[in-house]
């Protein structure tokens, strides 16, 4: 168990007794930090702009039935998207992202290429799971769409998380829990893909939790659009999984143009061959990356190495625009 650490208080010269602590859930200026005997309870920032998030390891003291957060250690990552209005972070502290992704509706590419390069950016592997396995032709057409990105170096799972029999499903939920295994993972996907019935599924008790959570934190529902961490283990505490709002819009902001390519690996492994130092791999003649493109269907079947996908070249272009143009303002 954790002994509480002394530290100086704001103005008054007198130690503040602290403890550590983990925020497993937020939401607006409050959060809930569990400590190390497993309990919880709300803390508050100290600050205005002082900001937390999910994963956040911290230190905290008591005041009352509630706690201040005194300070948030070090982050290892922090996974988070940006647009022209606003940043929202998911989490911190992260193992892995398992992006769900499923074959009805049809998920977006550029919105998946968005959360790799944001995830890249951190450093953060990625697992992509492609759910809703027994629709066909849907799946097979979704599997291959994916093709791209299991060739440089993404793992792609199937899942099928709703079957007739318990037994035609789990297969898929068996090699899954094997990869979450004794890891913090934020389990990340736009709405409709099946994330409610995912986390249920390995969490039983999410539910209830998340009762408890809505309760504590005196906001009633609106805590389904908040941030929350869960251990599949209660007892061991080892591995956990931190679930996020669904979202339709990636915004990569604070990613710079010329960062684009060496943060998306297909890319990035032509790097450095190109006739110009500052290449953007756009127009420019004696470009590595652009002869590299694929530009036929059958190139890829003959076996050459076409190792840019077309479409994954023009998500490049698309980003590049849309970067370079915010930053003329």
């Amino acid at each position: 168990m954790n002994r509480p650490s002394k530290k100086p208080s704001q103005g008054s010269g007198s130690p503040i007794a602290t403890q550590a602590g983990l925020v497993v859930a937020s939401f607006g200026r409050h959060c809930l930090v569990e400590s190390a005997d497993g309990q919880r309870r709300i803390c508050h920032p100290r600050g205005k702009k002082s900001q937390v998030v999910v994963g956040d390891r911290v230190q905290w003291s008591s005041t009352a039935d509630e706690g201040s957060i005194e300070q948030v250690n070090p982050r290892n990552n922090l996974f988070y998207r940006q647009d022209e209005l606003r940043t929202k972070s998911f989490a911190s502290n992260l193992d892995q992202i398992l992006m769900l992704v499923a074959a009805d509706p049809e998920f977006s590419e550029r919105q998946l290429a968005r959360a790799l390069i944001a995830a890249e950016a951190q450093n953060i592997p990625v697992l992509v799971v492609l759910n809703k396995s027994d629709l066909q032709p849907a799946f097979d057409r979704s599997w291959q769409r994916l093709a791209p990105y299991r060739e440089m170096g993404v793992e792609v799972l199937p899942l099928r998380l709703k079957a007739e029999t318990a037994a035609s499903s789990e297969a898929g939920v068996v090699e899954l829990e094997a990869r979450l295994a004794g890891k913090t993972t934020l389990v990340l996907g736009p709405s409709g893909v099946g994330k409610s019935t995912l986390v249920n599924r390995l969490v039983p008790h999410a539910s209830a939790l998340t009762g408890e959570i809505s309760r504590a934190l005196n906001s009633g529902k609106h805590t389904t659009t908040s941030t929350t961490w869960y251990w599949v283990d209660p007892e061991n505490r080892v591995t956990a999984l931190i679930d996020s709002p669904g979202f339709q819009e990636f915004g990569l902001n604070h990613i710079e143009p010329m960062q684009l390519a060496h943060l998306m690996p297909d890319l990035r492994a032509r790097l450095g061959h190109c006739r110009f130092y500052n290449c953007t791999h756009l127009h420019e003649p004696g470009c590595e990356v652009r002869s590299h493109v694929s530009q036929a269907a059958g190139q890829a079947e003959t076996g050459g190495d076409a190792s840019i996908n077309a479409n994954r070249y023009q998500i490049y272009g698309e980003l590049f625009a849309e970067l370079s143009d915010r930053r003329t303002y």
